[in-house]
This record gives C-alpha cells, sequence and structure tokens, in this order.
C-alpha cells in the first residue's frame, strides 16, 4: 500500500494574531476616535455660524426700514417677520435657555446691532458653552469671532472656521 498522506488544513487562527489584530485595532481606534470628536466639534461651530449668519439678512432689512430689533422686538416690523427669523435658527445645538431660541440680539436700536448664539443643546461637551458673536459696524460691515465663553472644557481655537475666527 502506498503512503498516503494526511493534509490538515488550517482551521482557525492563533492566539498571537489575533492579539496582534486587536492591538492594531486598539491603535486605530486611539487615533481615529479623538480625530473624529474634533471634527464633529469643528462641524458643529460651522454650522452653527451659518444658523446665526442668517439672521443679518433680517437685520439688514429692518435698519433699513429704520426698525429697532431688541431681543426680538421692533417698533416696526410685524413680531410675525421676525418670530420667522428666530425661527429660522431653531437649532438643537444652541442653548435655549439663553436669549430666543439661544440667540440674543443687543444693540438692535442702533446701527451696530450684535448677535450672540451660545451653544448647548445637543452640542459636543467641547464646544458647549462657546458663543458665536456677529456684530454689524457703522458702515454696515459685520465681523464675527468664536469665544469660548469662558467655562468650555476642552476646547481647541482650531473649532472655529476660518471666516469666524477664535478669540
Amino acid at each position: 500500500m502506498k503512503n498516503m498522506q494526511i493534509n490538515h488544513a488550517q482551521k482557525g487562527f492563533t492566539l498571537i494574531e489575533l492579539m496582534i489584530v486587536v492591538a492594531i485595532i486598539g491603535i486605530l481606534a486611539a487615533v481615529a476616535i479623538p480625530q473624529y470628536q474634533d471634527y464633529t466639534a469643528r462641524s458643529q461651530v460651522t454650522r452653527v455660524v451659518g444658523e446665526v449668519n442668517a439672521l443679518k439678512t433680517n437685520i439688514e432689512d429692518a435698519l433699513q426700514r429704520g426698525a429697532e430689533i431688541v431681543d426680538g422686538y421692533t417698533d416696526n416690523i410685524s413680531a410675525n417677520e421676525i418670530a420667522l427669523a428666530y425661527d429660522s435658527t431653531k437649532s438643537n445645538l444652541l442653548d435655549s435657555s439663553a436669549g430666543t431660541n439661544g440667540v440674543t440680539i443687543t444693540g438692535g436700536d442702533t446701527a451696530t446691532p450684535t448677535i450672540a448664539a451660545t451653544l448647548g443643546g445637543q452640542a459636543s461637551a467641547a464646544v458647549t458653552g462657546a458663543v458665536v458673536q456677529i456684530t454689524r459696524d457703522a458702515q454696515g460691515r459685520w465681523t464675527c469671532a468664536v469665544t469660548n465663553g469662558g467655562n468650555v472644557t476642552g476646547w481647541k481655537d482650531s473649532y472655529a472656521p476660518a471666516g469666524c475666527p477664535a478669540s
């Protein structure tokens, strides 16, 4: 009878191979998770800046018509028009206890109003409490800045978008 060789195919991974795969996954996760959290925080701040910038149009319109805007109330334009402006900023990333839907307008009775939006709600812990502030000067130019609110844990200036730097 001929000598028969029996092939025993490997049917699994060795413990060392599994440990190497787990170590690689752990290293990737240790790098990827903080990067993802930073990306999420940056995108949330950028989103709020965009949402608050939408109010500039309503304020410019009101100022051109001689109206005053004082935290959501005007003397010369209908309350419905301002309500529409604030409804556009009903963001789940704003602190609803700050102002109207998280937005406060100061100096609305002058040509230099300031819009301030405080992050909160469902925003990342790294940006909760940060304030997006958009200010109009007497010449009609708008400037934007983001501050960490003084009590934001984990805030990085890199969270602020290029057009609205951290101050």
